[in-house]
Formats: structure tokens, sequence, C-alpha cells
């Protein structure tokens, strides 16, 4: 089981220095009032994986405003059975814009490195309104859930961003675009974009499996969800092989660069599909859901995902929980503090509350965070 051991923060956020020892493997739990630095914890916590942490974060927000002249870092001391890795990232007074990561003292090319130490996924109230908001929110999601999962699906999105971007330039600022130009981005774009679809179909397929096996356990607090992918290239690879759709998409990019000299971007593509998911109980769109039916969905899709990864790859994820707890009745909270331990991996929750978290009866350390950033260990 991979968990942190220590953590240490140096100029992030709200805080200037902070550290957090002798952490164990259960539940490490924050407690203090809004705005006092919980979910800057959390967020230091995702940025030891891939990506952008749980604020989708550029690396100029992360610095302190205090003492924004300087770099900032978060670091941690991981163990895996017997085996100890010390991670950090952050930047430096010489490249304040670029975010760098380290492994045991040494410098990695980029932050993929990180996906072969620390598997990561995260609940905050933003996400709250997926279901109701657009389709790129949900796009998103589904990514991240795969990032976690597969790592290499996040050079399929960065390579088949780019060429769209290349793409859009040269239709904007030519009025004859050189045709073999355009067809050479054009087959790089089909190429990346059917690997991302086949990526999502693959992980969505699992993960419905992983929902129907959690039934057993939760049904009766996380209802089923049922997945759909909504996107024309998702859609045809139902039917036609990869290279089949590649020749296809190739062809609708062609047709389509006069429009897309106008508009920008591309009128269809990966970038435009969506993640679809209906309550299975009741055959009725997440949208249309109640509040607490889709908090009760979106929570099952994690639990789910958690256990998903620790079939796959032998340890389940970090789970970062930003005060998931306080709009749950104390019958489904106390179902997933249940989940959560039988998981067995490393959870980081947050509240406002001492009474959030009474029911929580697997292993855990309870901090309360003071008005100056300071942590008390109070079990």
């Amino acid at each position: 089981m991979v968990y942190i051991k220590r953590l240490t923060l140096s100029n992030f956020r709200n805080y200037n220095t902070a550290r957090l020892d002798d952490l164990q493997s259960g539940a490490v739990i924050f407690i203090g009032h809004n705005g006092i630095g919980k979910t800057n914890i959390l967020e230091a916590v995702s940025l030891l994986s891939p990506g952008r942490g749980l604020r989708a974060a550029s690396v100029s927000d992360f610095v302190n405003r205090d003492r924004a002249d300087r770099p900032w870092g978060v670091s941690a001391d991981f163990f895996d059975g017997d085996v100890f890795t010390k991670i950090g990232t952050g930047t430096t007074p010489e490249q304040p814009q670029k975010r760098q990561v380290r492994i045991n003292g040494d410098m990695q090319r980029g932050q993929n490195a990180l996906s072969d130490y620390v598997s990561c996924v995260w609940l905050t109230p933003q996400m709250d309104r997926l279901f109701i908001d657009s389709a790129s929110h949900r796009r998103r999601f589904l990514d991240r859930l795969i990032y976690a999962f597969d790592p290499a699906h996040t050079g399929r999105l960065t390579r088949y961003e780019k060429t769209l971007r290349q793409r859009s330039k040269i239709l904007k600022e030519h009025d004859a675009p050189d045709g073999h130009w355009c067809a050479a981005l054009e087959s790089q774009m089909a190429e990346s974009a059917v690997a991302i679809a086949a990526a999502r179909i693959d992980f969505c397929a699992r993960l419905q499996d992983a929902c129907v096996r959690a039934q057993e356990l939760d049904g009766a607090h996380f209802p089923l969800a049922q997945l759909r992918l909504d996107g024309d290239i998702e859609q045809r690879l139902a039917n036609h092989s990869a290279v089949d759709v590649e020749t296809w998409f190739k062809g609708e990019l062609a047709k389509s660069r006069s429009r897309d000299a106008l508009v920008g971007g591309a009128a269809m593509g990966v970038h435009r599909s969506d993640l679809l998911v209906r309550l299975a109980a009741k055959d009725m769109p997440a949208d249309q859901c109640s509040t607490g039916e889709q908090k009760a969905l979106l929570i099952g899709l994690i639990l789910a995902h958690g256990r998903l990864i620790n079939a796959e790859r032998g340890a389940p994820p970090l789970i970062l929980l930003d005060e998931v707890a306080a709009h749950l009745d104390d019958e489904r909270r106390a179902a997933l503090y249940s989940r959560l331990a039988a998981l067995g991996g490393q959870v980081w929750l947050s509240g406002t509350d001492h009474a959030l978290f009474t029911r929580y009866e697997g292993a855990a350390q309870r901090y309360e965070i003071n008005a100056d950033g300071q942590f008390k260990l109070i079990s």
C-alpha cells in the first residue's frame, strides 16, 4: 500500500511552512473554519500526481501571495511496503512559472514520472454541479479518472490538443493554406483522436463493471450509475475498425476546413465528446435527479474508481474528499466511511465540524487547523 508518511509545504497558498509527520495509512482528517486552509492541504497532495491538481490551477496560483517573489514547493515521503520514495514538486527562483518534479532528489523530465509512484482521485464541492454543468466539465472529469488508471492518456490528449491548435492557426492565418500541410496535421489529429476515444471506451466499460459489482456493497446508499459516451468518434468506433474511423475523421476534417477557419477549432472531434450518466433505478438522466441523488451518484463513481484502480494496480489510490460529508445524512455518511476504510488506502478528508467524522470507524488521524495555519493532532 502506498501512503504519505510525511508532507511538507513551503510558501504554498496560505502556508509559509507546514509539516505533517508520522502520518498513517488510514484516514487523515482536517477540521477547521472555512477559509482556514483545509482545501489547500488536499490540493498540495493532489499535486504529487500528474496534472494541475484538484483546482486545475496554474503554476503561479500556488505561491503564497504574501511572498509571491519566492518559489513554492510541496514534498512528501511515500512508503510502499518497505520502499521509501521522496517526491517533490514546485518552482525555483530561476524558473518561477515552470513546475518541476524531483523523485529521490533527481530532476524529472515531466510530471508523468509521478504516475509510476502515485495514483490520486478526488471529490470537491465544485464537482457537485458535474451533471448539470457543461460537457467540457464532464469530459475533463472522465479524462482525469483515466489519468489515474492509464497515465499514457495525458500524452494522447496533449498531442491532440497541440495539433488542433496548430491546424486552427494555419486555417485562420492563411486564405489558401497548403493542402499537404493541413492533411498532415489532420492525419495526426485523427490518429490521436481514435486513441483517445478508444481509451475512453475501454475505461468506461471497466468503470461500469466496477459500478455494477459495487452494488452488493453500496446499492442502498450509492445508486448504480449507467454510463454512456456521446461523441462522433466514440460512437463510430462501436461498429468500425480504428483504421476506418481514422480515415473517416480525416475526410471530415478536410471537408470542414472552410467552416473551421471562420469559427475556429474543429466542428467535430474528441474535444466535443460528453459523458452521459443516468440513475439506473429510475432510468433518469443524472441532470434531472435531485441534488442528493446526484451527490450519491458521484460518490458511487469515485468509490468504484478507487476499487478499479486497486484491482488493476494492486494498490488503492490516494483519495481526497474536500467537504464531502457536510451534505450527507448520518446514515449515508457512515456508509461512505465504511467503504473508504474497507478500500484500505490513505484517505484525506476535510470538514468544518468534528461531528461530521464521529462515524469514521477505520484508523484515522484528526487535525485541527487554527487561524495561524498550525496543526493540532487531536486523535
